[in-house]
């Protein structure tokens, strides 16, 4: 559905549109859910019969900040009217930084069909493509999710082992937070007590994986982007951020579009890291 990627894990916009009949066909076997850190845009306008997650509600666990159980997994998605079989597009803000923390927690309960609208919701918009403030309104379904594949998830036991190990270690964050001089985004909450980065981790912003419209870099682009920092796919990848969406992008770019099939996503990132009382940390870049 897209270049010369490793899969075929990207749709185009125009790809989503040719088939925006059969999205908003309750008996169809195709979803597109629009996946937000909240869903104040989706209610102003999102295109027509998208379904709209809420990140910070839905597709995690305030508390803990866990991903969801395999049991809310399945409730969330057949109450929505997707079933496992069903072959499902997701998109969202931030050029998809919560949409691609929704790709890797589907692929993580192994959901076959599931693809990333490539540019995501501003791409949407700005190019004019339909839109609507209409809900849809699909009949539940039963949802029976497999897996987990725990082979793309890191925890913090695997990040210590990696610093051990000299893995590779791609923080995702702005250089700022990756030197310590910031501990989140302007305006997004601070999540952890020490500021900094992970020993040993090469500082790559997640921007720099996309072209300023939000659409994915070439794969001969990040194959070399990866490459000027000693990644090539031949060992393990751990990808961390803030709160693990941002990380996905990146693992999504290794993972999906380079193939880079040892590539993880540590969704704990520097919210959990960053709050450990013993966890080295490095300042500075």
């Amino acid at each position: 559905m897209a270049n010369d990627y490793a899969t075929d894990a990207l749709v185009t916009a125009d790809w989503v549109e040719e088939h925006l009949d059969d999205v908003q066909d309750g008996d169809s076997d195709l979803r597109l859910v629009e996946v937000d850190v909240d869903t104040e845009a989706y209610d102003e306008v999102h295109a027509p019969g998208a379904i709209g997650f809420n990140w910070e509600t839905q597709l995690q666990d305030q508390t803990t900040r866990d991903i969801l159980t395999k049991d809310d997994f399945e409730d969330l998605l057949g109450s929505h009217g997707i079933s496992e079989d069903d072959t499902v597009v997701l998109y969202g803000d931030n050029a998809n930084w919560f949409a691609a923390y929704a790709y890797w927690q589907f692929k993580y309960y192994s959901h076959e069909n599931v693809y990333l609208l490539d540019g995501g919701r501003e791409y949407w918009l700005e190019n004019d493509y339909p839109t609507t403030d209409e809900v849809p309104d699909f009949d539940d379904v039963d949802y029976d999710a497999a897996g987990p594949r725990e082979n793309i998830r890191a925890y913090r036991d695997d990040v210590e082992k990696a610093i051990e190990r000299d893995v590779p270690l791609v923080d995702v964050r702005s250089p700022e937070e990756y030197s310590g001089e910031v501990l989140a985004p302007p305006g997004l909450q601070e999540t952890a007590q020490r500021g900094g980065h992970i020993p040993g981790a090469k500082n790559i912003s997640w921007a720099a994986v996309t072209d300023d419209d939000g659409t994915f870099k070439s794969r001969d682009e990040l194959e070399e982007l990866y490459a000027e920092e000693g990644i090539t796919g031949n060992e393990t990848t751990v990808a961390y951020c803030r709160i693990g969406e941002r990380s996905s992008v990146a693992w999504f770019a290794l993972h999906e579009l380079l193939g880079y099939e040892d590539a993880v996503n540590y969704d704990g990132s520097w919210t959990e890291w960053g709050n450990l009382v013993s966890a080295p940390i490095e300042k500075g870049n």
